[in-house]
């Protein structure tokens, strides 16, 4: 396997007045192709943070974090986003679909937000659905959706871009257990048959049999890594 993403000494610190809250203390940590991580830990010990961070959607205060081969700490603002669009794909929660759309208009919007238009993209939202079992759904709006097939329509939009890393913010935290595994099976079968990196955020403690590591996380660092 590869190294997807690699971090050295990742610090995150937030500063208001002469008040230092550190929310990421010196993270090390390696993760490859083909690999589903999980970070587990209570609320504020830096799950969102060190996820964010990852994503390119926050800057570290100190440290370095490698995506690729690519150093983002020399990156510019301005180069961030086409790193996110070559390499990341993100899953929430909230499922955060468009409610006016069918859930194959969620999954081509996805696409076109990164550059991927025509027949590609209709292929891509094709195949993708049908992947995630919802060929038969593709025209339905997300109001017409069980709670577990909405978030396979998040998992879909990620997936159709062939970004080789994927990051999930608690996917399962509004699914009952049943369609909560089903969704992490998923992400693992396509982890290991498409060699994706895979990390998940999240609490829940019962789809930890699923991951290939566990880093359990408190008051911003990992305090102790399992091996699945």
């Amino acid at each position: 396997m590869s190294q997807a993403i690699v971090t050295t000494a990742l610090s995150k610190v937030y500063r208001e007045g002469k008040i230092e809250v550190t929310a990421l203390a010196s993270i090390d940590v390696a993760l490859m192709e083909g690999e589903v991580v999980g970070l587990f830990g209570p609320s504020g010990s830096g799950k969102t943070t060190l996820l964010s961070i990852l994503g390119c959607i926050l800057r570290p205060t100190s440290g370095s974090l490698g995506i690729y081969g690519h150093e983002t700490s020399i990156l510019s603002e301005k180069d961030l986003p086409d790193i996110r669009r070559r390499f990341i794909s993100f899953i929430f929660q909230g499922f955060n679909l468009f409610p006016a759309l069918t859930a194959y208009e969620n999954v081509i919007l996805g696409l076109k937000m990164k550059g991927i238009t025509g027949s590609d993209a209709t292929q891509r939202a094709t195949r993708i659905m049908a992947e995630v079992g919802l060929a038969d759904r593709m025209k339905f709006l997300p109001r017409d959706l069980s709670g577990g097939q909405r978030q396979r329509v998040a998992v879909a939009r990620a997936l159709a871009a062939d970004s080789p890393i994927i990051l999930a913010d608690e996917p399962t935290g509004n699914l009952d257990h049943s369609n909560g595994r089903k969704v992490m099976e998923l992400l693992r079968e396509m982890a290991s048959s498409q060699q994706r990196c895979v990390i998940v955020a999240t609490h829940d403690n019962r789809i930890e049999d699923l991951f290939d590591r566990v880093l359990y996380m408190e008051d911003g660092s990992i305090l102790r890594e399992k091996r699945g």
